[in-house]
């Protein structure tokens, strides 16, 4: 293994910090299901990423930011993102919102 240059490591602190300052706009978690800026994409589930790689990640920046999300969670580097997670409060937890129960008669109840 090389080392790398000061100039690869300044570009590479660049690079996380634009990862760390991304968020998700749309979509499972974006900002509807997780107020008010959505999900940072270092913290997108793994999961989430391999779907986007199997179909295709959006077009532009956001895009080309989650691929490199996907390929670091992919070879199990996923505690690069801990300083960042660190620096904004820990890792943003997602729950979905649960549909309300429905209570139907049974047989006791007279209905």
């Amino acid at each position: 293994m090389f080392p790398l240059t000061d100039i690869e490591r300044e570009d590479f602190r660049n690079l996380l910090a634009e990862i760390g300052g991304t968020y998700m706009p749309f979509g499972k978690y974006g900002r509807m299901a997780v107020p008010p800026r959505g999900m940072p994409i270092y913290d997108l589930p793994e999961e989430y990423l391999f779907w986007f790689k199997e179909r295709g990640f959006p077009k532009g920046r956001l895009g080309e930011l989650m691929a490199i999300v996907c390929e670091i969670k992919g070879v199990g580097m996923d505690s690069l993102f801990d300083p960042i997670r660190q620096a904004k409060g820990g890792r943003v937890s997602f729950h979905p919102k649960r549909k309300k129960a429905h209570r139907f008669p049974d047989a006791e109840d007279g209905a």
